[in-house]
């Protein structure tokens, strides 16, 4: 894919458009003994999963919605309240960190879990 470089007409600082799919992904690999998978999960969709975890409708419902479940295994637990305005900067700030890998997972079975910004 070709880069696109632009000079900031202010500062005249070379900076990379926002045209590079690149710049705007979170990688995930997964290896397990018959699958790899490689899954591109850019920002925008990682911020409408935010706003929808943290949705009021979703956060008064996903009790109801496990609890079953939590009672056959017999789990105490309820789901912490997710608040967007904390996740929304956090994200926000992982765009200026590209390439450094956030989880580095192997398990003894050889599955491996890598998550890279």
């Amino acid at each position: 894919m070709a880069k696109l470089l632009i000079l900031s007409q202010q500062t005249e600082i070379p900076f990379r458009s926002s045209l590079n799919s690149d710049l705007l992904m979170m990688h995930v690999k997964v290896k397990a003994k018959n699958v790899r998978l490689i899954i591109p999960i850019p920002y925008a969709v990682l911020n409408i999963v935010i706003s929808i975890l943290s949705s009021k409708f979703f956060q008064q419902n996903l009790n109801k919605w496990t609890k079953e479940a939590f009672e056959r295994k017999k789990l105490d637990f309820t789901f912490p309240l997710i608040d967007k305005k904390t996740l929304k900067p956090i994200v926000k700030e992982l765009k200026n960190y590209k390439g450094i890998v956030l989880v580095d997972v192997k398990a003894k079975d050889g599955t491996e879990v890598k998550v890279r910004l």
